[in-house]
């Protein structure tokens, strides 16, 4: 019988490759229609909040179209006319240039970097246009070069006026084919939708309409936001260069409010411009200094105060990710590309989210975190680096507590590599460097430690079990002393070192064995002296019959001994009092706080049960011979 294929998550390559290629070469057709989706997602909500006042729909869509396409229009004319202005006054800054220039050569007393450059540049072009050492002499005399003669043929009028107007017809038609674009998606958006889902997702209308809904929540709010932050970037920019002194500030305030839609490099071509007119307006460097200073204010209240207050990582890109769509975007579809590349990433980003083909644009271009913390902290154990493993935990105990942090995230990552050796795929050198560097990371976490066992508050009040559910307040270990062991091998001494830790941290005096020290040549070696409870740990539920010899041992060697097992899981706690019950312990826990709880415990020791021993029968010849 057949084994059926399973699946890949991956689209083919032919089919990915067809794609970018149908995109490059089809340009002209989808570089209008994105444009036309991205305005829409951008003036739906407009277009809503206005039906929701009782516009009739058909106004309201032509209302917002000309008022957005009106405001592109009047921007454009304005800086179309700045630039022009700043075309005819740059032969003033003329002078202001060539002084600066001069100090600049002057500063190195003739033996500057521009002299320097200035003199490679001029040997070079006289070894360019020096003849070359092995053409032939000329058989006859030279002749006077000829002269260039131009004809000049003056033009029609409508000759010129066409060379003016046919430069404008593409863009013209461009802006015209996406206004009737969005006027007619904007008007037919609930049947474009219904059409989508058809012939996508009618097979999962859950699944669909919550990637439209995320799609178009994700990148409206982007546009949105990054408009009003860019206008909070572009008016403070204008009104201070205005201040300043600088000439045509309105346009330099436009440009920086367009430009910085473009992802890193934007916001460095607005600052250029101005800084190079600040340069050549005034004599001396005391405006430059100002411009810049301006500049990197302006960029420092932006990037770290209001982008993280008004949308935060509201995209769902990670940095890396912008990076690689906009030199992929502006490859495919020119600076219009790099302009549209984070909202259309954006758009890729959801798909993989939705749909399980493309999981691999989330992974690869999404900013969640695509490993879970205890997965995370596993890696980097296997990889032997317990100083990152310390750099997660710390920040996550930024927000929670010890206790949390190793019945959460530390214990479930030890379980990971117990069920990787019970498999078989965990080698003893593996073994060794996970449970290694677990207690080097315990060790790096000891300052954290202190700092709990010194707040005035010991514990939290509302501890929470692995499983979700409410746990008791711990308790004070003031006067107690604990042993924790470890069960059966390196990991469970790991675990045994990360309830120690916790143990302290509520004021218990504790000491941990590991595994070998339970052996029964070395247990009666314990230092058991004014120990209160002894609890063993076991990652493997196989190890819980070794678990209950143990139990026994211990009880002999000290038989006011409260001994408890851990047997630690990752899932449902399950039946505590019957598992203690079948190992004779005192009490047993499946999680971090369970253990703490029960090893703190006011309780008398159980007193060590018989153990059931089996009688033998004699056998009937021995009957006999007795008898006799």
């Amino acid at each position: 019988m057949l084994q059926p294929q399973s699946r890949t998550a991956l689209p083919p390559f032919a089919a990915t490759a067809a794609v970018v290629a149908i995109l490059y070469f089809a340009r002209d057709v989808f570089l209008p229609l994105a444009i036309a989706v991205l305005l829409t997602f951008a003036l739906a909500p407009i277009v809503s909040w206005l039906r929701r006042f009782g516009v009739p729909r058909l106004v309201s869509v032509i209302a917002c179209v000309l008022a957005a396409f009106g405001v592109v229009a009047v921007f454009s004319f304005v800086v179309v006319s700045q630039i022009g202005e700043v075309a005819q006054n740059v032969p003033t800054y003329q002078s202001n240039i060539l002084n600066k220039v001069r100090a600049l050569k002057e500063s190195g007393s003739g033996e500057g970097i521009i002299d320097r450059l200035s003199g490679v540049i001029e040997r070079v072009g006289q070894e360019i246009d020096k003849p070359e050492d092995n053409v032939a002499p000329a058989a006859h005399p030279s002749r006077p070069d000829p002269l260039l003669v131009e004809i000049f043929t003056p033009q029609k009028p409508i000759e010129t006026l066409m060379n003016l107007i046919t430069p404008l017809i593409g863009p013209l038609a461009t802006a015209g084919l996406v206004i009737v674009v969005v006027i007619f998606m904007l008007l037919e958006r609930e049947d474009l939708r219904d059409r989508f889902i058809r012939l996508v997702g009618y097979g999962d209308l859950h699944r669909t309409t919550e990637a439209l809904q995320d799609a178009g929540r994700r990148v409206g709010q982007y546009l949105l936001m990054q408009l009003v932050v860019n206008v909070a970037y572009g008016v403070p920019i204008g009104i201070g260069l205005w201040l300043l002194g600088i000439p045509n500030a309105i346009l330099w305030g436009l440009l920086a409010i367009v430009l910085r839609f473009v992802p890193y490099i934007g916001p460095a071509i607005a600052m250029i411009l101005p800084l190079f007119l600040a340069i050549a307006v005034a004599p001396g460097w005391s405006l430059v200094l100002w411009a810049a200073a301006l500049f990197i204010a302006m960029e420092l209240v932006i990037n770290n105060v209001l982008e993280p207050w008004l949308y935060g990582s509201r995209t769902g890109l990670s940095p890396l990710a912008i990076i690689v769509a906009a030199i992929f975007w502006t490859w495919l579809w020119g600076p219009v590309g790099l302009v549209l590349s984070t909202p259309l990433t954006v758009c890729l980003v959801v798909l993989g989210k939705h749909v399980p083909q493309f999981e691999f644009l989330e992974v690869l271009f999404g900013n969640e975190p695509v490993l879970d913390p205890k997965e995370r902290l596993y890696q980097r154990l296997l990889a032997g680096d317990p100083d990152e493993a310390t750099d997660h935990a710390e920040e996550m105990l930024e927000t929670e507590y010890l206790v949390d942090f190793y019945g959460n995230v530390a214990i479930p990552a030890l379980l990971l590599g117990e069920f990787d050796r019970a498999r078989g795929a965990l080698t003893d050198e593996q073994r060794t460097r996970v449970a290694a560097s677990a207690v080097v990371l315990v060790a790096n976490l000891n300052e954290i430690a202190g700092e709990e066992a010194d707040e005035e508050d010991e514990a939290p009040e509302d501890v929470t079990q692995d499983d979700g559910e409410p746990a008791d307040e711990l308790p004070d270990g003031a006067g107690k002393a604990v042993l924790c062991i470890g069960g059966r091998g390196e990991l469970d001494n790991a675990a045994a070192a990360m309830l120690a830790q916790v143990l302290t941290v509520q004021g218990a005096t504790v000491a941990t064995a590991n595994h070998a020290d339970v052996e029964p040549s070395s247990i009666r070696s314990l230092p058991l002296e004014g120990v209160h409870t002894a609890v063993i740990g076991f990652l493997n539920a196989d190890s819980l019959h070794h678990g209950r010899f143990l139990v026994r041992r211990l009880k002999r060697a000290k038989p006011s001994l409260r001994v408890g097992v851990v047997l630690w899981t990752d899932g449902a706690a399950g039946d505590a009092d019957k598992l203690a019950g079948d190992l004779n312990a005192d009490f047993a826990a499946f999680n971090m706080a369970g253990a703490t709880i029960g090893a703190l415990t006011d309780a008398p020791a159980v007193p060590l049960k018989a153990a059931k021993r089996k009688v033998r029968r004699p056998s009937q010849a021995g009957r006999k011979s007795k008898t006799a």
